[in-house]
C-alpha cells in the first residue's frame, strides 16, 4: 500500500498547509480579547501537516507490498457501515439535535461494530455527547443545531 499511502499523505499534506493559509490569509490570528478565528484553524492545520507528513516518511521507507485500493470483506463492510451512519447523522441532524444526534451516532457504531454491550456503548456516547456540550454550547456558546427534538 505504498503507493496508495504516498498519494493520500501528498494530498492530505497539500489540503493541510492550503488550511493553515486559509485561515490566516482570511481571519484575524489575535484580537484585543485573546485568539482571533484563525486561531484554532491553523494549528490545526499544522498538526494534520506533521500527521500527513509523517505518514509520508512511513510510506517512503516501508516495503512494498502491493496497492490494495478498497479493502475487502469486513473491512469493506465497516467502511460502508461507518459512511452510511455519518450520512444518516447528517441527514437527521435537524431533526436528533447535535447532541442527541452525536450520542446515537456513537452509541450505534459502537454496539454495530465494537459488539460492546449496551451500557458501555450508552456510557460512552453519553459522555462524549456530554463533553461536547459542556465544552461547545456552555463554555464556548457555540449554537448547536437542536433539532425538532428539542433536547439539546
Amino acid at each position: 500500500m505504498r503507493n496508495t499511502d504516498r498519494i493520500t499523505a501528498a494530498l492530505l499534506l497539500a489540503c493541510a498547509v492550503a488550511f493553515s493559509a486559509a485561515a490566516l490569509k482570511y481571519y484575524k490570528w489575535w484580537g484585543a480579547d485573546g485568539p482571533g478565528p484563525a486561531f484554532m484553524p491553523f494549528w490545526l492545520g499544522l498538526v494534520m501537516a506533521a500527521l500527513a507528513l509523517m505518514m509520508l516518511v512511513r510510506s517512503l521507507r516501508e516495503k512494498y507490498t502491493g496497492d490494495a485500493w478498497l479493502p475487502r470483506g469486513e473491512g469493506l463492510r465497516h467502511m460502508l457501515v461507518v459512511l452510511g451512519a455519518s450520512a444518516a447523522f447528517v441527514a437527521l441532524l435537524k431533526v436528533t439535535g447535535m447532541i442527541f444526534g452525536t450520542a446515537l451516532f456513537l452509541a450505534g457504531l459502537l454496539r454495530y461494530l465494537g459488539r460492546h454491550r449496551w451500557q458501555v456503548c450508552a456510557a460512552v456516547a453519553l459522555g462524549a455527547a456530554g463533553f461536547n456540550w459542556l465544552v461547545f454550547a456552555r463554555w464556548l456558546r457555540v449554537p448547536l443545531p437542536e433539532g425538532m427534538l428539542w433536547i439539546f
